[in-house]
């Protein structure tokens, strides 16, 4: 007997809007290093609650802490670059920072996709 997973068409919307935030904070990811990721990041905010009792809300935490780390390690990049002993650390750091949100958007997107809530 296979098991059959139904949606009400209440957390579909909530995982479309998920996925449509995932899709947002990559475009901005990619096209602007995540300037503009503050504005799905307000979404995020705003629609978590609509979300809670369902896997979704595991996938707005997960969006808000990789923006606020991202954040983090961006400013300390910025720090470093300031001092001219940091440059070179800066750049390991920005590049770290980068490969580990994007590893996360693409992990968000894929647990999303199978109906998997993130690990907390």
């Amino acid at each position: 007997m296979s098991q059959e997973i139904v949606f009400d068409s209440n957390l579909q919307s909530t995982k479309n809007l998920a996925w449509w935030l995932y899709l947002l904070h990559g475009a901005s990811f990619l096209f602007s290093l995540g300037a503009f990721s503050w504005i799905p990041l307000i979404i995020n905010y705003v629609k978590r609650d609509d979300a809670a009792g369902t896997f979704v809300y595991s996938h707005h935490g997960w969006q808000i802490r990789s923006f606020w780390w991202y954040l983090f390690w961006m400013a300390l990049g910025v720090i470093l670059f300031m001092t001219v002993i940091g440059i070179p650390l800066a750049w390991l750091v920005f590049t770290a920072a980068w490969v580990w949100k994007a590893y996360r958007l693409i992990k968000g997107f894929l647990y999303l996709n199978d109906n998997k809530p993130m690990p907390t």
